[in-house]
């Protein structure tokens, strides 16, 4: 059995943003070299998430819409975590997102089904996050 891992980094510049993230993960397996087994992808910040879904702008508005209902961002002091910070509802989103996504990986390609994609959500941006790629296989 073979592993490779590789961190994405991102910068995102607004506080929130959906990036498709499924052309990194492609060159990352090629890189790999691997053609049957699994490959995990997980944001390694607690307010940002990895999940998989349709790459379809009204799809990401209505998550945004729906995110924010869930858990709006302000009033900010309406969270006890937000003494001396902001971002209470950044965790609470990455929380309903979700942290990681494991997909298959078969005769060398991600196993997606029809119009999945991977994408990385930034819900307190401005500042450099990662995100892990771990692939193991043969």
């Amino acid at each position: 059995m073979k592993t490779y891992r590789k961190e994405l980094w991102f910068h995102i510049p607004t506080r929130r943003a959906f990036v498709n993230i499924t052309p990194q993960v492609n060159e990352c397996l090629k890189e790999s070299g691997i053609k049957e087994g699994l490959v995990l992808v997980n944001a390694m910040h607690i307010t940002a998430s990895v999940f998989i879904n349709d790459d379809e702008s009204g799809l990401h508005h209505d998550f945004e819409v729906w995110l924010e209902k869930l858990a709006p961002h302000e009033p900010v002091r309406q969270y006890q975590h937000n003494v001396g910070e902001d971002n209470a509802d950044a965790h609470l989103k990455r929380q309903i997102m979700g942290r990681e996504v494991v997909v298959a990986i078969t005769e060398g390609r991600l196993d997606l089904g029809p119009w999945e994609q991977i994408f990385y959500g930034e819900f307190d941006g401005r500042r450099r996050k990662r995100v892990l790629v771990k692939i193991i296989g043969q």
